[in-house]
């Protein structure tokens, strides 16, 4: 029971360092209430060198395109074939990337020291619940990251008036789209504009 307790907390505190945060900038000034309506600008993807047709995947691109255009909806905001209010332009980029990955300790296994009771020496196993830094070991690992940018532009200005991205890794091309489809309704839970009804 305490292994599963204490991995389940090591597995917690991994994922939380490895959610990937949303970065948000926005042309000050701007009321987004007056946007009802969008079009889709032209979508790009960029990487550096990889020509894998998997990252150029046209469904991959739609199913990022109906998980913004659902969660735009969800706030009031539709897609119109002509006059929108603001245009919404995706873009994706995919590259090699480095990272240093801190290994879970050896939980259960640290015997640091010895005690003695009663003539006889015990063991003191700290490790089910704290290992000093000194047993972690890490390591540096090669893996895809993916960003995706969402540019919103203002249709009688043309002006940005609002970007949302986030980085994360790209563990299978194939599943792109879907990756990035979460990723869009991640950066978009940060939009100016509430929900309709919450």
């Amino acid at each position: 029971m305490k292994h599963s307790i204490v991995w389940a907390l090591l597995l917690l505190g991994w994922l939380s360092a490895c959610s990937s945060a949303v970065t948000v900038e926005q042309q000050p000034g701007v009321n987004f209430n007056q946007y009802h309506s969008f079009a889709w600008a032209d979508t790009e993807v960029k990487t550096s060198g990889d020509q894998n047709p998997l990252l150029r995947s046209p469904i991959a691109q739609e199913r990022i395109r109906e998980a913004i255009a659902a969660e735009l909806a969800r706030r009031g905001i539709r897609e119109v074939a002509s006059n929108p209010d603001f245009y919404i332009t995706t873009h994706l980029f995919v590259e090699q990337a480095e990272r240093t990955v801190t290994d879970p300790p050896p939980v259960g296994y640290v015997y640091p020291y010895l005690v003695r009771y009663r003539g006889m020496l015990l063991p003191v196993n700290y490790g089910y619940w704290y290992s000093p830094a000194y047993y972690q070991t890490t390591h540096t690992e090669q893996y895809r990251e993916g960003t995706l940018v969402l540019d919103f532009i203002d249709a009688k200005t043309n002006n940005l008036v609002w970007r949302g991205s986030v980085a994360d890794p790209v563990d299978n091309p194939a599943r792109l789209g879907k990756q990035f489809a979460r990723a869009a309704k991640d950066i978009l839970d940060k939009f100016p504009k509430e929900k309709i009804g919450s």
